[in-house]
């Protein structure tokens, strides 16, 4: 992030743009990729299961592709695939890793056949959650990193405006043990919470994680920061056109004063169900940072994380010229 920290403030749009942003070749390629790895999921990979035979119900794209705040050159492409063998988030937990080694082994099958190239992470895990391959094929100039989590369809009754009924946060926090662990089933939520974003917010989004990047050691997730600069820009602007700088130093100063950051919505879940109300509450009281999830509840996002290694970069970002005007006063956030 050194080039960052020589760019003048009012030089941070063109910055993005010329950085940060993936251009319409790579996104072309991505979609590619990712079109390629459904097409197999969906017709040819649980072809040949003897019965109950799983059925893919859907595959959204998650991840950063999904919600369109991918940067330049990072081509990751997490892709939850919905099945029917399982009906609950029991099934999910036993089954999920029958599951990844069905598709691993379907996908070595087609290897064979030519159609593209994969080649798998280690998996240290026992239990995986997730499969982890590389894709290479004929048509991409380059590889593209994929994460393929089999999830139980939580969500089966969405449709597209409607809320999601409680009963669906009641059940999932009964059965939860560790916060956020059946996360991927609201993967379209979490995906629709940052997609509906202005242009403007998702540029802002990529210069957030852009930033973090220079950070090291245990820390929140990038989702975290996602969420922080939905936020600061709600409160702070909630325009299409805004300052790009106040708005980087907006995120930048929450993180500086993330002891006292206590952040939810309310668009898919909120407090008129008695139970669930009861149950965020516990969820809003816990000790300091929290940010809930706006898709899944039982995920206090970034809960445990090395916050105070985050707050310090913040602070010495905020004296470096893309927190400076350019008679060297500072920007001030929202």
């Amino acid at each position: 992030a050194m080039e960052l920290y020589n760019t003048p403030s009012r030089q941070l749009d063109k910055f993005i743009q010329e950085e940060l942003q993936p251009d319409s070749a790579f996104l072309e390629q991505l979609s590619r990729a990712v079109h390629t790895i459904c097409e197999f999921l969906r017709e040819t990979c649980f072809a040949g299961t003897p019965p109950p035979q799983p059925r893919v119900l859907k595959i959204i794209k998650g991840g950063s592709a999904g919600k369109g705040t991918a940067l330049r050159n990072t081509s990751d492409a997490d892709l939850v695939i919905f099945l029917s063998c399982f009906e609950n988030y029991e099934d999910q937990e036993k089954n999920r890793t029958g599951i990844i080694h069905e598709i691993r082994k379907r996908l070595l099958q087609c290897q064979q056949q030519e159609d593209f190239e994969v080649e798998f992470e280690v998996n240290r895990w026992p239990n995986p959650r997730v499969l982890s391959f590389q894709l290479r094929s004929r048509s991409l100039p380059q590889s593209v990193d994929f994460d393929v989590l089999p999830a139980y369809d939580a969500l089966h009754h969405l449709v597209q405006g409607y809320r999601t009924d409680p009963k669906v946060y009641v059940q999932l926090f009964k059965q939860c043990t560790r916060g956020g662990e059946f996360s991927t089933c609201f993967t379209e939520l979490q995906r629709d919470f940052v997609i509906e974003r202005p242009t403007k917010v998702k540029s802002l989004i990529r210069l957030v994680k852009h930033w973090y990047k220079k950070v090291s050691g245990t820390l929140p997730p990038q989702y975290a920061l996602e969420l922080l600069a939905i936020y600061a820009w709600e409160h702070g602007s909630g325009g299409t056109k805004f300052s790009m700088a106040e708005a980087f130093r907006t995120v930048l100063d929450l993180l500086q004063r993330y002891r006292h950051l206590c952040i939810y919505w309310t668009v898919n879940y909120d407090f008129k169900d008695v139970e669930l109300s009861c149950y965020l509450s516990r969820q809003l009281s816990k000790s300091r940072p929290v940010i809930l999830d706006p898709a899944d509840p039982t995920n206090v996002v970034g809960a445990g994380s090395r916050w105070d290694l985050v707050a310090e970069e913040a602070e010495i970002c905020c004296r470096q010229q893309c927190c400076l005007y350019s008679d060297g006063r500072p920007v001030q956030p929202w």
